[in-house]
């Protein structure tokens, strides 16, 4: 598989096989995506991976919080505009349609997104964090160093859902990660084998053209 197979089979995916792939396998893929870029070669990323016994104390200690804390970081802005809202709108309408929850069975999309809290039945979940004292530039690598994850997983056969719900739980991963007092979570990840006949996966968000967002100079 080259890259451009890779970028191309990577989707966010949201119905897992219980199957759980090995503590090797899952190490290497964290280790190696460990060449991303960062500037200055800071390497900002703290990973955390849990499986087993470890992965349902946390599912159990979400569901008995399914309001979350209060978050060190807004994943949206505020009054999002346009573009970005229509966006976001679509893509939303989009995912309930492909497992047949309508706008208004408001009960049923809650607990779908609930459903982030169990990583969509992944047999592993990934948290990326890093220290708060760090900047936009090193979040941004941290990015890259999650996509890297994200390609590498395609690779070995693996898929992943990348989920900042994770940040309405500050508090209770601090405490079950064990995290330094300055560090914090900023996205998870859900990690494992994709279950190919869930309707929810055969769906695929859209893409703008490149003429909507792209601008290309100098080549006469």
């Amino acid at each position: 598989m080259n890259v451009s197979e890779a970028v191309l089979r990577r989707t966010s995916v949201r119905a897992f096989k219980s199957e759980i792939p090995s503590q090797d396998l899952v190490r290497n893929i964290l280790d190696a995506a460990a060449r991303s870029p960062s500037g200055g070669n800071l390497q900002p990323w703290r990973v955390y991976g849990l499986a087993g016994s470890a992965l349902t104390e946390l599912k159990d200690v979400v569901a008995a919080n399914p309001n979350g804390e209060e978050p060190e970081y807004d994943v949206y802005p505020a009054n999002l505009w346009d573009p970005f809202r229509t966006r976001r709108f679509q893509n939303g309408e989009e995912l309930y349609a492909s497992i047949s929850i309508p706008r208004e069975d408001k009960p049923a999309r809650l607990r779908q997104l609930a459903k982030n809290g169990e990583f969509f039945g992944a047999p592993v979940g990934l948290f990326f964090c890093l220290d708060r004292k760090l900047g936009p530039p090193q979040w941004s690598d941290l990015g890259m160093y999650m996509q890297t994850v994200m390609l590498l997983a395609v690779e070995a056969g693996l898929s992943t859902c990348a989920q900042e719900y994770w940040a309405r739980y500050p508090k209770t991963l601090a405490k079950i990660l064990g995290l330094p007092e300055d560090h914090m979570v900023f996205s998870g990840m859900a990690l494992g084998y994709a279950d190919e006949t869930a309707p929810i996966n055969n769906w695929r968000s859209a893409r703008d053209p490149f003429s909507v967002w792209g601008d290309l100079r100098g080549w006469g």
